[in-house]
């Protein structure tokens, strides 16, 4: 299989049936952190990764957050 062929059905596979996924996933290490925010749908996947001074801070302006699902260093967070 080409190259060509395999870009070809991976952009025309049916994201109908995918089950819906909103999350900001920290990882926090003493005062830096990762911050990744995904969303996954019917609509398609897109995914944001930035590295922060003060990553909880940071998610707070976020327009995402309260709306998205909240993990930090793998546990999930109601609210901050």
């Amino acid at each position: 299989m080409t190259r060509q062929e395999l870009k070809t059905m991976f952009l025309q596979q049916d994201y109908g049936n995918v089950k819906e996924r909103k999350q900001i996933i920290v990882e926090q290490y003493t005062n830096y952190g990762n911050v990744e925010i995904l969303s996954e749908g019917p609509n398609g996947y897109s995914s944001f990764k930035t590295c922060q001074k003060f990553p909880i801070e940071y998610v707070k302006t976020r327009k995402e957050y309260g709306e998205y699902e909240l993990i930090i260093n793998g546990i999930k967070v109601d609210k901050l």
